[in-house]
């Protein structure tokens, strides 16, 4: 296992460089600019469109504008909203949460031009069951543009496809079923190899019915879901009301000034809120990652710019509203930079275990300051040793998990690799609340068990929608890579990797991070490229589309449907 984490830290140091988080950011602003500012087509007209007014049944595809964005939105309003800002924030700090907000703006330009070109290219040999993403954008542009290089395009296309596979193996269903997993098992005991044997068959139930059952499913859970976590994260803010204002100034200092350690925190540079809060907007909005394209290029239109301006709301949902609820709740309950569950009274020895790596002596328990232990519970404690560059100092954790001996607990320590010899620097344990645990505890800490409830409840419903819209997205790339037959073996695969992942391999926030870090960065690094050679087409695309609509020749062309006509789909059957 240390050897895998090991290869992981190097792969996230190549696939998230500074210079690969300027490049997307500096393409959002590019297509910010280029377009006009589409973010407020996306709020206004991107709204109107979504209401039905525009939809026909006439036009080529499977679902509608609603239901197509409630996929996509499925897809990204996920765990990565609770889990992912909780990891945000406590790697990163609260100045992380400035970079999401960024991320957020600008991610709505990136997903209109990916989501345009993705229905500009889109295959609709079948009209009911069309195909689309980059794959298609790549192998067909580049065959228009020289019949010499659709070869090349193919390649490409494939080399995306492989690099989709790996982000919905692990940040599309392994992220999801361990953070479901650790959280059940936190509160209610259940043995998460358990309820990732549940995950599997709930959405193999889904996923073996395709888009349709997809979208009919997604219309109705994605606004029950967000409308119930928006409405726990309101009243927990409304309790804390007269600390908002503090942390929101907090956040905006933290985003250029280093965060000084305080209790659990260990404190953080500028820099790496800046690459955490990226980081984790991108895998929460995947603004970039050419994954939602996919599911939007399955909406019923004509107008390729129509179904982009609606993917354009994805970002602001995702990341304006809920990852900044998410952020607030933490902040505001101060589970991030929370106090120590017990204090040792002799601080465990320093100990060799290897050249340079050091490790703590087993210690005995001591006593929690509120609830108990529990045999297999992971914790840490805070060491002074070599510099820091995460968080700008020389503190680390060490993390230890609880065995059981001699009739109560002790503490058996993992290690630390340093050049320097690491001393204790505060006696105090940590419990590790890792992802949507550390969301849920920051609830707990308001009411006594809505995190339990909440929380748990809504991690098991946004895991859910997350995997069945990845579950397709990955099957679309095997329909490119090897055709309709390989689609069966691909879910029997899907649905076997959620078990996997709830095995218990999976131990820290820093592995989770890893994880699901390599994910996003393969697809940035396949997609962006594709959206700088072709974004053109869409941008004119964007102005003629935009005329048209200037000048009156657009739609509505009838009465909007009714809510329930909407949601079901119906209005385009």
């Amino acid at each position: 296992m240390e050897l895998m984490n090991t290869i992981l830290v190097t792969l996230n140091t190549i696939l998230w460089h500074n210079y690969v988080l300027l490049a997307v950011l500096g393409t959002g602003i590019l297509f910010t600019i280029w377009s006009g500012f589409c973010q407020y087509r996306a709020l206004t007209h991107g709204t109107l469109v979504l209401r039905g007014g525009y939809d026909d049944p006439g036009d080529p595809g499977a679902i509608n504008h609603f239901q197509a964005l409630s996929a996509a939105l499925s897809a990204t309003v996920g765990l990565g909203n609770i889990g992912g800002v909780a990891l945000a924030i406590s790697l990163g700090g609260p100045g992380a949460v400035f970079w999401m907000w960024v991320v957020g703006v600008f991610g709505m330009a990136i997903k209109m031009t990916e989501v345009t070109l993705s229905m500009l290219y889109r295959n609709t040999d079948d009209p009911d069951n069309p195909h689309g993403g980059p794959m298609w954008v790549v192998a067909k542009g580049l065959a228009r543009k020289n019949p010499n290089l659709a070869g090349l395009g193919k390649f490409i296309g494939g080399l995306f496809c492989v690099t989709l596979l790996v982000s919905t193996a692990t940040g599309g269903n392994m992220f999801q079923a361990w953070n479901v997993g650790e959280i059940t098992q936190q509160y209610f005991g259940i043995p998460s190899v358990a309820t990732g044997i549940v995950l599997a068959l709930l959405v193999g139930m889904v996923i073996i019915g395709g888009i349709k059952r997809i979208g009919a499913v997604a219309g109705r859970l994605v606004p029950l879901m967000v409308s119930l976590y928006l409405l726990a994260g309101i009243y927990v803010l409304f309790v804390n009301a007269g600390v908002i204002p503090e942390m929101i100034g907090l956040i905006f200092k933290s985003a250029f000034a280093p965060q000084e350690a305080t209790g659990a925190f260990i404190g953080g540079t500028a820099g790496y809120a800046f690459l955490f809060g990226m980081k984790r907007a991108l895998f929460s909005n995947e603004a970039g990652q050419g994954s939602s394209p996919i599911a939007h290029s399955a909406a019923k239109t004509d107008e390729p710019v129509r179904e982009g301006v609606v993917a354009g709301l994805e970002p602001f949902i995702d990341t304006l509203v809920v990852c900044t609820f998410t952020a607030l709740v933490i902040l505001s309950t101060g589970i991030w930079n929370r106090s120590a569950e017990a204090t040792l009274v002799v601080p465990p020895a320093v100990i060799p275990v290897a050249a340079d790596q050091w490790s703590l002596a087993t210690t005995p328990a001591p006593a929690r300051n509120s609830d108990t232990w529990l045999a297999g519970e992971s914790v840490f404690m805070i060491v002074k040793a070599h510099e820091n560059v995460q968080s700008g100092n020389t503190l680390h954790r060490i993390s230890g998990t609880l065995i059981e001996e001699n009739g109560g607990f002790a503490i058996e320590w993992g290690s630390l690799a340093s050049p320097t010899r690491p001393e204790v620097f505060d006696p105090g344990v940590y419990v590790t609340y890792v992802g949507a645990t550390l969301t849920a505890k920051a609830f707990d800490s308001v009411t006594p068990g809505l995190g339990k409830w909440l929380v748990t409840l809504a991690a098991w419903l946004f895991a859910v929608s997350t995997m069945i819209s990845w579950s397709y997205y990955g099957e679309q790339g095997m329909v490119y890579l090897a055709g309709e037959r390989s689609v069966l073996a691909y879910k029997l695969v899907f649905c076997a990797l959620i078990v996997v992942s709830t095995w218990g391999f999976i131990k820290t926030d820093a592995q989770l991070d890893n994880l699901t870090g390599i994910g996003t960065g393969v697809m940035l690094f396949a997609n962006v490229p594709i959206m700088w050679l072709f974004g053109s087409q869409a941008m004119r695309a964007y102005r003629d589309y935009m005329q048209r609509l200037k000048d009156g020749k657009l739609g509505p062309d009838h009465p909007k449907p009714s809510i329930e006509d909407l949601i079901s789909g119906r209005d385009v059957r």
